[in-house]
């Protein structure tokens, strides 16, 4: 009998989903987002017009483990006048100017002095880049070397039209429910202002994916969180300690819309079933990707890892954070993703969550020697792969490792085969009674 989620993959596929997740990164792009703040309030209302998402409020001075909810940001201005009154940096323009989490501040001081609270790259001068300070006040720009060395000197007027007040943590929250309360769970940060790979992207692909799971029946229950960066991963699992003990497989996303080869950071406990499934996808659909072993540095999958949930959550991205010139800077904009790079990544984590849907324990129903495969019609006959010498060997690999020990999983990693063809082969046996599921 067929699992509820079986075949995800060609229920979840479909023309232009690329375009559609593009579309959605474009319209969240120019919007000003934070750990707090109506920018996150924002954005989960954009993308709740494709998923329906559930916003929780954590608020301000919550403890959640070691932690405390900060006090919500208000940013509605920031400016610098240089010495004629004209600005040479408005917030308005790009929300990159000013330091995420500034303290407001009102005042003029020379160049100088200003000189103290302007963050640059001077390795890449025609970039501004994007800063933050979360924990520590302070207030600050950022802008490019180039203009910052081009500023005459003289007095300067600078405002920044910010507070800090008792508000609350905005989360964003899709829970689809499956034929059981195990869980997937899927997560993406949602704090960074104007960075289209890092992070509109995952934020796009996951309200995308979200929209499209609603249509399908699933084995799993899945739940996909949309939250700030760390403190949000955080505060989720302080208050769902409950609900994380249900999650049997994870992923974090983010930079999936670039030009780079994958990569998959694989979860502290290392050959989770979701580490073979991303590893066994991208060998098979993604040449020049890698599988990275687990660190303690990254997005929020160092959260979901953490020694006292230790969860199976592992990391998808495509080039690394970190790594490419455009990352943190205002060149990771809406031309460096495109609708193709985005489809291969929806089509990378669809495919890995088919295994996770369709693997399964079978086991023959008499398992003395070889069948005789055309007394049941499966010589040759096994459909859903591309090559009949794949087909034929699935089958063959199929019904020597059904025992009642080995996954579907297990059968393709040992094969070499795609768990497609492993899969259809299992059907092809069920359908002529020589498997049966394993108790």
């Amino acid at each position: 009998m067929a699992t509820p989620g079986a075949n995800l993959a060609s229920r979840l596929s479909g023309g232009g989903v690329g375009e559609e997740i593009y579309d959605l990164a474009a319209r969240i792009f120019p919007i000003c987002r934070s750990i707090t703040g109506d920018g996150v309030r924002a954005t989960l209302r954009e993308l709740g017009g494709r998923a329906p998402i559930a916003v929780r409020e954590v608020p301000s001075g919550t403890q959640v483990f070691d932690w405390t909810i900060p006090p919500e940001w208000v940013i509605r201005e920031a400016w610098i006048k240089d010495p004629s009154g004209r600005k040479v940096v408005d917030f308005a323009d790009c929300n990159l100017h000013v330091l995420n989490y500034s303290a407001p501040v009102r005042a003029r001081l020379p160049l100088a002095q200003l000189r103290e609270h302007v963050f640059t790259l001077p390795d890449q001068p025609d970039l501004i880049p994007y800063r933050t300070s979360y924990y520590a006040e302070r207030w600050g720009f950022c802008m490019s070397h180039r203009q910052l060395e081009a500023l005459p000197e003289g007095e300067y007027e600078v405002c920044v039209d910010s507070e800090f007040r008792p508000g609350s943590l905005t989360y964003g929250e899709v829970v689809k429910q499956g034929a059981t309360a195990d869980e997937v769970l899927l997560s993406a940060h949602i704090c960074h202002p104007s960075l289209a790979n890092d992070n509109c992207s995952g934020l796009a692909l996951l309200a995308t994916l979200a929209n499209r799971l609603q249509a399908v029946e699933t084995r799993y229950t899945y739940r996909l969180i949309f939250a700030p960066g760390s403190i949000g991963a955080i505060a989720w699992l302080a208050l769902n300690r409950d609900r994380a003990a249900r999650i049997r497989h994870g992923l974090v996303l983010s930079c999936v819309g670039d030009a780079g080869a994958p990569n998959y950071k694989r979860s502290r406990q290392g050959e989770a079933v979701i580490d073979r499934a991303m590893a066994h996808v991208l060998r098979h659909q993604a040449p020049g990707s890698r599988v990275l072993d687990f660190s303690p540095y990254g997005y929020d999958e160092r959260q979901y890892c953490s020694p006292g949930f230790d969860l199976p959550v592992g990391l998808f991205q495509r080039s690394l954070f970190g790594t490419f010139p455009e990352y943190h800077t205002s060149a990771d904009n809406l031309s460096f993703i495109a609708p193709e790079h985005l489809a291969s990544s929806y089509d990378l984590i669809v495919a890995a969550l088919d295994i996770l849907e369709g693997d399964r324990l079978l086991k023959r129903t008499r398992p003395e020697c070889e069948p005789q495969l055309g007394k049941y019609g499966l010589y040759g006959s096994v459909g859903g792969a591309p090559a009949s010498p794949d087909r034929h060997m699935a089958l063959l690999w199929t019904l020597n490792l059904a025992d009642g020990r080995h996954t579907l999983l297990d059968m393709a990693e040992r094969s070499g085969l795609p768990f497609a063809s492993i899969c259809a082969a299992a059907d092809a046996a069920l359908g002529a009674g020589l498997l049966v599921d394993a108790p």
